[in-house]
């Protein structure tokens, strides 16, 4: 073994400070991460996938941040397919069906008539359904095509 002429990195956490004091030197999130003190047996990770999931997670090398999560309050680029018109408790409040406009699998799709006609069943009754718990009307009218979508945007 040979010996490195480069100082050593700094641990995670001085790093993390580093960087939020100094920004001399950027902690990355997950090329960072320190193993753990009982590796190789035990290891610290940042789980990808989760179990059962199909969300395929993508790393922006340049920032550490995650760009293509599908879940509750990610940032992605959507492209909208229709426009499905709700009454929740008597106020308007239409919902944009979208697809993640950058996914493999869904970028081509340009129109709800792409969707599989069970998806739109599903989407629709989660709409009608999520509130009843609550005891609070909710009313779900037929979805409209793309064109009504993009005005709805633009307005």
């Amino acid at each position: 073994m040979s010996e490195s002429t480069e100082a050593p990195r700094p641990r995670l956490n001085e790093r993390i400070l580093s960087a939020m004091s100094k920004r001399s030197v950027a902690a990355h999130p997950w090329h960072d991460l320190d193993i753990g003190s009982e590796a190789p047996t035990v290891f610290n990770c940042v789980v990808e996938i989760s179990k059962g999931s199909k969300v395929k997670y993508e790393l922006d090398k340049k920032t550490g941040m995650i760009k293509e999560p599908v879940l509750p309050g990610c940032f992605l680029r959507a492209r909208a397919l229709g426009l499905m018109p709700m009454i929740d408790q008597g106020e308007k409040d239409d919902k944009i069906i979208a697809v993640c406009a950058d996914d493999p699998e869904y970028k081509h799709f340009t129109d709800i008539k792409y969707l599989p006609p069970h998806r739109l069943t599903e989407i629709r009754r989660f709409f009608e359904d999520y509130k009843k718990n609550e005891n609070k009307e909710v009313a779900v009218n037929d979805i409209l095509p793309v064109n009504t979508a993009i005005e709805a945007i633009q307005y």
